[in-house]
């Protein structure tokens, strides 16, 4: 039996709020470093509004994502289930993962890509507690001179660049904000 809440909590105006929310997701992993503000959806917890409106712009029933244990509730996989008809899948047949910093551990067992097709590599979802224009200093595409966001993690994501065509991409996310952190981005310790 699906619960009422299920069935609520997505999109007022699909077309539309989809629209402008891939287009904030563009602009957020086209300029990292850049914080956007992401609303329309109204999620179940532990899920933030960012994270649950990027759920209901980017994932349809043939992505797969996986719920590291933070986010792994019933109300949470039948709402994706309900809104976006995603498949469930292990953290290494993902395409998107979903969770907080710690519950994605270790990060080296999602898809980075292969030499011939770097675009199969897993998207990260990370939830956070606070995002900020503070911590490593960040350069590569997308950025002029450099810019600065915090990160959970810095060492990892130099490893992830370090692997660099391949790699995973990844979202951060905390409230109604969202940012975005491509593999090609050179992170840097301040």
């Amino acid at each position: 039996m699906i619960a009422p809440d299920t069935l609520s909590g997505g999109l007022a105006d699909p077309a539309t709020d989809a629209a402008r929310a891939f287009r904030a997701c563009l602009t957020a992993l086209s300029r990292p470093g850049t914080i956007v503000t992401l609303r329309g959806a109204e999620p179940p917890a532990p899920l933030s509004i960012a994270a649950g409106t990027l759920l209901l712009t980017l994932l349809d029933g043939t992505t797969p994502v996986f719920l590291a244990p933070s986010h792994d509730t019933p109300a949470l996989r039948d709402w994706i289930t309900f809104h976006c008809s995603a498949p469930f899948a292990p953290a290494e047949e993902a395409s998107f993962a979903l969770g907080t910093w710690a519950s994605l551990q270790p990060v080296t067992r999602f898809a980075i890509g292969q030499p011939d097709y770097p675009d199969r590599a897993c998207t990260l979802i990370v939830e956070c507690d606070a995002l900020t224009h503070d911590g490593p200093r960040l350069r590569g595409p997308g950025i002029k001179g450099s810019a600065r966001l915090s990160l959970p993690d810095t060492a990892v994501f130099q490893a992830n660049r370090a692997l660099f065509p391949l790699g995973f991409d990844a979202f951060l996310t905390a409230g109604d904000r969202l940012a975005g952190l491509p593999r090609s981005t050179i992170v840097e310790d301040v």
